[in-house]
């Protein structure tokens, strides 16, 4: 099986020759991954010189040279967040401040927002948002189907697609203050992101991407990060009416849906409105064995390798141990794409890293059922 023909099967719920995979890596982490590979005699073409994990303006040398399944490729606000300098202002007025923090491999830097255009309550009368139309926008994707669509299963990447984009422009604490005590603004702030996204997205079905990534961080670690009344109001009509465009134009198109953390009460409503696969099934927050249980025969998944504690702090015995445990559960009959549950960090060994791809690999599902 060619790397499509993989995540074909796994998406029908059929076991493939493996377990297809998907892994994508923080800036600094792809710099020492490539190092590594250069030193093992693999000479790699990397003309970006940063690379952005959504998949924008990646050459996928790196992903390509692990053996991944999946290729994204990103349109929208998530782009913003590997930025140039100390501190920058993105296209939607949001300002960046790079953070640096240590790890055994070096320093790293994170990027968290410090301003945002839209906290006072008077600005969004006055605010342009960028324009989702503009042809360069999607020169890569065009470059990315051009070029990998007959191998590759390419995803589209729209993600941070409604309440992120949204407390981004507005601020964390203010937004959730608005749910409450302002939603007319709350509805307004909201449908920036929603209908720029929406065009993106919309675009990239039409070129032909195979799935749509949406997502926005609506768990925390045990619970919602806002109540599912909140969620049932403010975001689910807009993801349905947008997953219901995407359909309207290819019906096999496939949808995927991002939230870090627990998202237990609305995972019903997200099949309910036209979901096909959900990341990134965070192993300490969720149990993948239970949603297979639950949710298999509807949904597949896409992630479930802990990147809180097994992949940056384990061993590499402990990596390949996870991957057996999820082919066995959540992957048994198909309906799992395995990867970390986040860009892979500094903090990761390349040790562990390799673990992950090498048991993936050297275990098909026929050797499962032995």
């Amino acid at each position: 099986m060619n790397h499509r023909e993989r995540v074909i099967a796994a998406l029908n719920h059929e076991e493939a020759d493996r377990c297809p995979m998907q892994i994508s890596f923080t800036p600094e982490f792809a710099a020492r991954l490539q190092a590594d590979l250069a030193m093992g005699g693999r000479a790699l073409n990397l003309s970006r010189p940063m690379h952005n994990p959504h998949g924008g303006g990646n050459t996928y040398e790196l992903e390509r040279a692990l053996g991944v399944d999946m290729l994204l490729t990103s349109v929208g606000w998530a782009n913003g967040y590997y930025g140039a300098g100390d501190e920058y202002t993105d296209e939607w007025g949001v300002t960046w401040r790079a953070v640096p923090y240590e790890t055994p491999f070096g320093v790293g830097r994170y990027t968290e927002m410090v301003r945002h255009p839209l906290a006072d309550d008077g600005a969004i009368s006055q605010y342009h948002a960028p324009d989702p139309n503009r042809e360069e926008l999607y020169r890569e994707a065009q470059w990315t189907l051009e070029r990998f669509k007959d191998e590759f299963w390419i995803v589209g990447a729209t993600v941070t697609t409604i309440w992120e984009a949204g407390w981004g422009l507005r601020g964390l604490d203010r937004l959730l203050t608005d749910l409450v005590v302002n939603p007319d603004l709350a509805e307004a702030i909201l449908d920036i992101p929603f209908h720029y996204h929406l065009a993106a997205a919309k675009r990239l079905v039409e070129m032909g991407v195979d799935m749509v990534w949406l997502g926005d961080d609506v768990g925390s670690q045990h619970g919602m990060l806002i109540s599912p009344a909140h969620w049932r109001r403010f975001l689910k009509p807009r993801l349905a009416e947008l997953i219901a465009a995407l359909k309207a134009i290819n019906p096999r198109v496939k949808v995927a849906y991002h939230s870090d953390g627990n998202i237990l009460p609305i995972i019903p409503e997200l099949i309910e409105i036209g979901l096909d696969v959900l990341n990134p099934v965070q192993p300490a927050c969720m149990d993948p064995a239970e949603l297979k249980r639950l949710y298999g025969a509807r949904l597949s998944f896409w992630g479930t390798v802990d990147e809180q504690a097994t992949l940056p702090f384990g061993t590499p015995e402990q990596v390949r141990a996870e991957v057996i445990t999820r082919l066995k559960t959540i992957g048994k009959g198909g309906g799992l794409i395995i990867g970390p549950t986040h860009h892979v960090q500094l903090d990761t060994p390349l040790e562990n890293l390799y673990a992950l791809v090498d048991a993936v690999r050297d275990t098909p599902y026929a050797l499962l059922r032995e």
